[in-house]
């Protein structure tokens, strides 16, 4: 991990590296890793979180190295430099019509996606309900067995690097149209 946080880090005080296929190959494998759960860019550390802002910088320059492409899921056609997620059976997860969910988010088994929205970064861990309307922004982490409403919102955040991530805990209930932003902390239940 060393490696690949070394390599976020140069490529992010020089964006000329960009051009260089180790370093977009690293950018995706982070990617990769989020989407599997296997990395997270805020996670419970001694009694609080701990924010990894390298991985947060990893998204941010993910952007850049993506192209705009027509994507099509069934019916509906997007235009955009992001794939969205698949193989949700796979993975335990409900999705239902109208809902979609960026690739480098992650979702726990048990997660249910009502038409909803969620994007890159954010980990969403199981038994967890994004209701109808909701919205899980860039890099936000909701913890298991949550009801995010409908219409709610938990916002994303990406700049600046160090800023702390919107954080649902455990066990938490947020009510229908509520919008909880960057730096909130809703504590366990």
């Amino acid at each position: 991990m060393k490696y690949i946080r070394e390599t976020i880090e140069s490529a992010w005080e020089n964006r000329e590296l960009l051009k260089e296929e180790n370093t977009i190959n690293t950018i995706r494998k982070v990617i990769s890793l989020l989407d599997k759960g296997e990395l997270r860019v805020a996670e419970p550390f001694d009694g609080g979180w701990q924010v990894n802002e390298w991985v947060k910088k990893a998204v941010v320059l993910y952007f850049p190295i993506q192209k705009m492409e027509t994507l099509e899921a069934g019916i509906f056609e997007y235009h955009d430099k992001m794939p969205l997620k698949t193989d949700y059976a796979a993975q335990g997860v409900r999705v239902v019509p109208g809902a979609s969910a960026r690739q480098g988010s992650y979702l726990s088994a048990g997660t249910i996606l009502m038409p909803s929205y969620v994007n890159i970064g954010a980990y969403v861990d199981e038994g967890t309900m994004i209701d109808t309307f909701a919205r899980a922004g860039s890099c936000c982490q909701i913890g298991k067995n949550c009801h995010i409403s409908a219409g709610s919102g938990v916002g994303g955040v990406l700049e600046p690097a160090q800023a702390l991530p919107t954080i649902i805990e455990d066990n938490v209930f947020l009510g229908a149209m509520s919008e909880v932003v960057e730096g909130v902390i809703v504590g366990e239940g």
